[in-house]
């Protein structure tokens, strides 16, 4: 009896292991997806910058640590370039997170887990459309 409690808890711990793995694994892409946003606003500002601004200026580029002087009719197509790439991988981290999001959702309805705030905000939404419906019935109107 006491060999069975111990092997579903250790069952239970293994399976709520996992489940925090996947959670950890979502937050890391949420990360990602959130610092390829911002390098895509700055590379959109800069873009928009140097297209104001004379070919021939010299302007100066972070290059794996170390800062290039270089023209800005060599600076902007690199940018322009890898802007598009970084919008490429957004998308990618998209699909990947919601993929992952519906990977948690099944390992979620296969073990039966309950996440306690989601629980307790699914119980108030339905007190709340109760009392949206009880008000509803209390309801006169005259032509």
């Amino acid at each position: 009896m006491a060999s069975e409690q111990a092997k579903e808890a250790k069952l239970n711990e293994k399976i709520i292991g996992e489940f925090q793995q996947l959670r950890n694994e979502q937050r890391n892409l949420v990360n990602n997806l959130n610092t390829l946003e911002m390098d895509l606003k700055e590379h959109k500002t800069v873009i928009e910058t140097l297209k104001t601004v004379d070919p021939e200026r010299k302007c100066f580029r972070l290059i794996g640590g170390v800062l290039a002087e270089r023209t800005v009719k060599d600076v902007l197509p690199q940018l322009i370039e890898n802007k598009d790439f970084i919008e490429k991988t957004i998308t990618r981290v998209n699909e990947d997170l919601s993929a992952k999001g519906q990977q948690i959702n099944k390992f979620k309805e296969e073990h039966n887990i309950k996440i306690r705030g989601e629980q307790m905000s699914n119980e108030q939404s339905r007190s709340e459309e109760e009392e949206k419906t009880s008000e509803n019935r209390n309801v006169l109107v005259s032509n």
